[in-house]
């Protein structure tokens, strides 16, 4: 290991769906809150699923709250400088996607469209990251993977296409988001295709339960990674979580 490397401050990540910026079932609008919260994390690099581009009709019901600014930026606001947004479900009133936000700068980004035929739109924002001090840059890959199984194994072979083809092999690899993986079918694909390998499977066995919340039970959330290792994964607590998101969000703190 070169000194360079062997000094490199460790990175930590954060991933949550965000549900738009409302409660479950939409009851209120709590983006401020999620953002005050997010922001007491404080991860270097913070990949959000569900995030609202625009909405015309949701600013007008929600009224001083709703910000002037898409949300991806209102999140980012002076703590994350550098931020990247992957359009992947439009409609007529607006428009909402996934999500990257970097303390560091982000060189190169790309929404690749992983959709399936029907209504679901699916995405995988793929983004450079250019670490001060480090002779290579972090590839970091937001996921949000669909509903059926079919889906997501078609969703899951283009990421391992995305990987092979995009991202150097010497490289560090994230690969983080809401994989809809209730049946925890991604963790041999992924690690026999391109090498990923889960956080809290390699710390604690089993992935994390993120979903529901409020009582998880489901493994829907993941965080890979390939040529770095991981130190003590953790789940964000129930409380304010709960309130926050229906995904437990999940952070990890990386050493390159």
């Amino acid at each position: 290991m070169s000194e360079t490397a062997a000094s490199a401050p460790p990175l930590t990540v954060m991933t949550v769906n965000i549900h738009k910026g409302f409660t479950s079932f939409n009851r209120k609008f709590i983006l401020p809150e999620l953002r005050d919260a997010v922001r007491k994390v404080g991860a270097d690099v913070v990949f959000l699923q569900e995030v609202l581009g625009t909405h015309e009709d949701h600013g007008r019901k929600v009224g001083e709250s709703w910000p002037e600014a898409p949300h991806y930026e209102f999140l980012a606001d002076s703590i994350w400088p550098q931020f990247a947004y992957g359009r992947n479900m439009v409609y007529p009133k607006g428009h909402h996607g996934n999500a990257i936000m970097s303390k560091f700068p982000i060189v190169h980004y790309q929404n690749h469209d992983v959709s399936v035929a029907g209504p679901e739109k699916r995405g995988l924002l793929h983004c450079v990251l250019r670490m001060p001090g480090q002779n290579i840059d972090v590839h970091a890959i937001c996921v949000h993977l669909g509903l059926a199984e079919s889906h997501r194994q078609h969703q899951l072979d283009l990421l391992c296409q995305m990987v092979r083809s995009e991202v150097p092999d010497d490289a560090p690899l994230v690969v983080a988001g809401d994989f809809n993986d209730w049946r925890r079918r991604a963790h041999d694909v992924l690690w026999r295709e391109v090498a990923l390998r889960e956080v809290f499977v390699t710390a604690y066995g089993e992935s994390a339960k993120t979903f529901p919340s409020i009582f998880p039970m489901l493994s829907l959330d993941r965080i890979y990674v390939r040529n770095c290792s991981v130190h003590l994964p953790v789940v964000l607590p129930r409380k304010p979580w709960s309130h926050l998101s229906d995904h437990a969000p999940l952070v990890a703190e990386l050493h390159l």
